[in-house]
């Protein structure tokens, strides 16, 4: 019988903390930037540091590495946290697109990607909170 293993996790696979801090820093740097994602830039904080770093801390606990944000903010509640925001099609889509930028820029394997936006988009529409 061959011993069982660890499935390796997304967070591994991804290429750890190092790979998902430039990823969220691309995101950010991208939502900033590019007059495309204003819409989703303007629900933030005028300094983005403390959302960079709880997407930071929420992604790295979602795709199987340290839990980071539970540590520090208890059960991410992520629907709860959102609903301040009005979030429709366009502020999903602007999201979505802003991290399938990030994904790309920082070098992320295409299969990989395709994995994690499929994720991304069952979260991202389901934060979906106003008609369009």
């Amino acid at each position: 019988m061959a011993p069982m293993t660890e499935p390796i996790s997304l967070y591994a696979t991804l290429g750890g903390a190092a790979t998902l801090r430039a990823m969220v820093e691309r995101f950010y740097d991208l939502m900033e930037l590019e007059p495309e994602f204003a819409g989703i830039r303007a629900m933030h904080p005028p300094a983005t540091d403390g959302s960079r770093d709880k997407l930071f801390f929420f992604l790295s606990g979602w795709m199987g590495g340290p839990d980071l944000f539970v540590e520090r903010f208890g059960h991410p509640r992520l629907r709860a946290r959102h609903l301040p925001f009005a979030i429709g099609t366009s502020e999903r889509d602007q999201w979505l697109r802003a991290m399938a930028w990030a994904m790309q820029d920082v070098g992320i394997d295409e299969a990989l990607r395709l994995r994690l936006m499929e994720s991304f988009f069952q979260t991202a529409d389901w934060m979906r909170n106003k008609p369009d």
